[in-house]
Parts: structure tokens; C-alpha cells; sequence
């Protein structure tokens, strides 16, 4: 087998919602390989979604081993690993065994998903307290961070909340587990969990006042006491039983990770191109859900949008973070209400495409976002099936579907799709709108995930909010590049990160433009 002689590869490893996945880049950031595994998710009434730490290790592992074989290289060559994940929260007892976390008592499932919304009323609670932490939250604390979680398993799962020997986001428990270090991301604990990163600490009094004292009085040991940035090295790299595991060598350096939007958003706020800078550039990562983010040099505090957060993403600069719950999966579920659906997901099948991509074709073929107003015709749709995230903060919102017919054959069905774009459009341009009237400027949204991939989804969502919109160029766009730069931090430290970022992210971006005047809404929408 001819290996490659470069001891210089880096791994990046990211855990969504559906898979884990694994990419080997070389010292250009080029990608060599990648490969993904599924992960278990289940689902319960009451808004319970579940997840097990083991059974996503397992499949970082299956990713990896596939990943290095596919790109032909020693194990031994990779001088650096970057993780990044979804912000759910994994609970482990005493030398790190799973705990349960939700009705089914089962102790393999002990991670509460991001999407979990059980903890509606203590998010409440936590809100009416008003204390000043908030402020760093845009105001009002959400269902998908930390805090009301951790409220909820005290108050209805106390032997478990009891018993935890550590409270970890999923990032921080892959660094854990690949290493044994206990520190904490920066990234994580400041964005989810309500560390103040420009304090460099944990505020005592909001955690008593909140019903969390217990943590204050334990000296925050079972959240995190060293925290770190993002591409620090953790320990003395991979342990001998991680090695093992994804079968590679021990002692690979490894680095403290990122949650995976934030990933993204640095690997396309950074990317090499002309559209936008560093700070003016809003990061939208497409995926499951949407995040965005968008970088100042001071704080803003822009009610409803997440933030400010110091050094969360891109260190020394603050980061402002809205999105929207529920939109790849929007998307899904607005697609499979649809009487069409199935025989148009079989069509897409026979193509080797998904339901989206394929639809997006057939849309491409009459003539594109050029014609969306005759194919969308007065169909309208809010597609908020889990609440609004930003910048209303309203875990209460529900979807709205205006203007069906009786129609069910394939044109109202890429009429549907098409409107249901137009809806996360929308949804971004109110999120620009709230920025832009507390300073933060923005003049180019660029796009990460798999539906960045698609020139009419990002037509459409320049349209919609008026913006030049770009994608990095690389075929794992956003986050892919950011694990590398990961990686690379992990095996030796870089000084300058502001630096690294102008222009050095990434391989180029290509770019829409909008086809109305900038904070004009398309007419057909007017």
C-alpha cells in the first residue's frame, strides 16, 4: 500500500443531530477523505428527545477508521484532531458511566438533545428572575441551552442530578473521552451554558437565584473550572483507550472543540473572497437547524439574538448568535405533509437525489428563483414548527401554512417548497434587520451545510433579505475547514488568530446577488 510521506494530516470530527462525521485534510486544508456513521436519536411525548454518549462515541469511531482507509494514509501521520457538536448535554456518574435523563429510566440514553423542550417552565422561571446574566443571552434564555435543562433534571430527576459526577455539552464529553481532560471550551460553557467569557467566570448569585445554588456551592466542579479557548491543546493528547478506539496512535494531540454552528460560522466567516469581511460578514449555517452569527469588535446587545459573547468563536471579538429552530428540518416536515410526497421521494431515489435537491432541480428546470413568484403564487408559510428562535425568542410560536388550494400534484408540492424557503428567508432578514438597529453592520450572509450547496436556496435567501449571499467554495463547506484549523491549533498553538482569519479560511467563496434594492422585500411578498 503506497501511504503518503507527509507526517502532516489533520482530522475533524463533527456530531450532528442524524451522524457523526469524520474528514482528513492535508496541510493545505485540502480534504483527502470523509466518511459518517448514524446516531441513534429517540424520541418521546412531551417534547423528550434523546440521545446516548456511547452510541455517538461509537459511531465517531466507525467514521474515523473508515476515513483513514479511504484516504490511504498512516495513522500515525495525523498531527492534530479538532472535535465539534451539536450543544446537548450529556450527563455521566462517578468514572464516567451513563446516567438517565429522561421518562424511560434507561441509563444508555443520558444526552439531552438540543431540539428536547421539556424544559419550557423552568426556561420561564429562569427568565422572570431578570437577573443580569441574561443580558449576555439576548435577554431571555432558550429551551436549547443548558441552564433549564440542568433546572429540570434537579427538580423532576434528582437522583440523577445528584448522583452526576459531570454535567458536559457534547463537545466538551468528545475532548473528555479522546483524552480524559476536564476542561471546558470557552465556546460552549459561554454560549450555553451562561459562563461570562469576559469575566472569566461563573456568576454565583444567578445560580442561587435560579434554584441551581448547589452548583455554586460545589465551586462549579461538576460544569467546568478550566475553561479554555477553542484549538487549545488538551492534555497529553489522545489516551491509550481512545487510540485504541478510533485507531490511531496515542498521543495525537488533540484540540478543545467548538458547538458545530460555530464551527461553520468560523470556517465561512473566514473563508477566502472578496464578499464582506470578518465583521461584516453574518455566518448562516443551514442545517438541522439554521444558526447565524456575526462578529463585533465591541459588545451589542440586540434583544432576542443570543449574545454578546466574548471570545466564543473568534477570540477577542464578540459574538452575536440567532438562527432559527427548526429549519433543514422545517423543510423535511413541511415536505412529508404534502400528498405528493411520496412519489415524489421515489422519483428523487431513482435520480440517487434527495427530496430537496431533487425539487430544486425540477424548480431549476422552469426556470428557477427567476419564476418564484409565479410558481409560489399566494401560498405563504412561517415555518416555525419549533418556536422562534430569534430574534423574537418565543419558544411559543407555531407554523402557518396561508393560502392552500386543493391542489396535491407536483407543482403545488414545489410551490410548498419554494414558499417554505421563502419563510427561512424571511426569518433571516428579520434577523439582520434586529442587528443592523443596534450597529452591527452586515453586508454579506455566508452560507454553510448541505443546502449551501444549492445556487437556488441561496438565490432565494439573497432575495429574501436583500444581501449578497456567498458559500465557501471547498465541497465540506464551513465546518469542515473550521475542525482543520482545529486540528492544527491542537498540534501547535497559532498567535494570531484575527490573522489566520482574514482571508485564510477555506478554499474561495462564490456569491449571489440579490435581484432587489438592498432592504427592499420582493414584490410578490410585499
Amino acid at each position: 500500500m503506497n501511504k503518503q510521506p507527509d507526517n502532516r494530516h489533520f482530522l475533524g470530527i463533527d456530531v450532528g443531530t442524524g451522524s457523526a462525521r469524520a474528514g482528513l485534510f492535508d496541510r493545505s486544508g485540502r480534504l483527502l477523505a470523509s466518511d459518517s456513521a448514524p446516531v441513534a436519536l429517540w424520541r418521546e411525548a412531551g417534547d423528550v428527545v434523546e440521545q446516548s454518549s456511547e452510541d455517538i462515541w461509537r459511531a465517531v469511531c466507525r467514521s474515523v477508521r473508515s476515513a483513514v482507509v479511504q484516504a490511504d494514509i498512516a495513522p500515525d501521520s495525523i498531527a492534530g484532531i479538532g472535535f465539534d457538536a451539536t450543544c446537548s448535554l450529556v450527563v455521566l456518574g462517578e468514572a464516567g458511566v451513563p446516567l438517565p435523563v429522561g421518562p424511560s429510566g434507561d441509563p444508555a440514553r443520558n444526552v439531552i438533545v438540543w431540539m428536547d423542550h421539556s424544559a419550557a417552565d423552568q426556561a420561564r422561571r429562569i427568565n422572570e428572575t431578570g437577573e443580569k446574566v441574561l443580558d449576555y443571552v439576548g435577554g431571555t434564555i432558550a429551551l436549547e441551552m443548558e441552564t433549564p435543562k440542568l433546572l429540570w433534571l434537579a427538580e423532576n430527576m434528582p437522583e440523577t442530578f445528584s448522583h452526576a459526577w459531570q454535567f458536559m455539552d457534547l463537545t466538551d464529553f468528545l475532548t473528555w473521552r479522546a483524552t480524559g481532560s476536564l476542561s471546558r471550551s470557552i465556546c460552549t460553557v459561554t454560549c450555553k451554558w451562561t459562563y461570562l467569557g469576559h469575566e472569566d467566570r461563573w456568576d454565583d448569585q444567578f445560580f442561587r437565584s435560579i434554584g441551581l445554588g448547589v452548583l455554586a456551592d460545589e465551586q462549579f466542579r461538576r460544569i467546568g473550572t478550566v475553561i479554555v479557548p477553542g484549538g487549545t491543546r488538551l492534555a497529553a493528547g489522545l489516551t491509550a483507550k481512545a487510540a485504541a478506539d478510533l485507531g490511531l496512535a496515542m498521543g495525537t494531540p488533540v484540540a478543545a472543540g467548538l458547538i458545530d454552528a460555530h464551527a461553520g460560522g468560523v470556517g465561512t466567516v473566514g473563508a477566502r473572497g472578496a464578499a464582506g469581511t470578518v465583521l461584516t460578514r453574518m455566518a448562516y449555517v443551514f442545517g438541522t437547524s439554521a444558526c447565524t452569527m456575526s462578529t463585533t469588535p465591541d459588545p451589542s446587545f440586540v434583544p432576542g439574538v443570543w449574545g454578546p459573547y466574548f471570545s466564543a468563536m473568534v477570540p477577542g471579538l464578540w459574538l452575536n448568535e440567532g438562527g432559527q429552530s427548526a429549519a433543514g428540518a422545517a423543510i423535511e416536515h413541511l415536505l412529508q405533509m404534502h400528498p405528493n410526497s411520496a412519489q415524489a421521494t421515489q422519483a428523487a431515489g431513482q435520480k440517487q437525489q434527495t427530496l430537496a435537491d431533487w425539487l430544486a432541480s425540477e424548480i431549476e428546470s422552469r426556470g428557477g428563483a427567476e419564476m418564484l413568484p409565479e410558481l409560489v403564487g399566494q401560498l405563504h408559510v412561517v415555518p416555525e414548527f419549533l418556536g422562534n428562535r430569534a430574534p423574537f425568542a418565543d419558544p411559543g410560536a407555531r407554523a402557518l401554512i396561508a393560502g392552500l388550494d386543493m391542489r396535491s400534484d407536483l407543482e403545488s408540492l414545489l410551490a410548498l417548497y419554494l414558499a417554505g424557503l421563502c419563510g427561512l428567508g424571511c426569518g433571516a432578514r428579520q434577523i439582520v434587520r434586529a442587528q443592523q438597529d443596534k450597529g452591527i453592520a452586515v453586508d454579506t450572509i455566508v452560507v454553510s451545510g448541505g443546502a449551501a450547496k444549492s445556487r437556488l436556496v441561496r438565490q432565494v435567501l439573497a432575495d429574501m433579505t436583500g444581501l449578497t449571499v456567498a458559500a465557501p467554495a471547498s465541497p465540506e463547506a464551513g465546518g469542515e475547514v473550521r475542525r482543520h484549523q482545529l486540528a492544527r491549533r491542537g498540534q501547535r498553538r497559532v498567535a494570531s488568530v484575527r490573522g489566520r482569519l482574514k482571508g485564510s479560511c477555506g478554499r474561495g467563496v462564490t456569491r449571489v446577488s440579490p435581484r432587489c434594492r438592498r432592504g427592499e422585500m420582493p414584490a410578490f411578498l410585499r
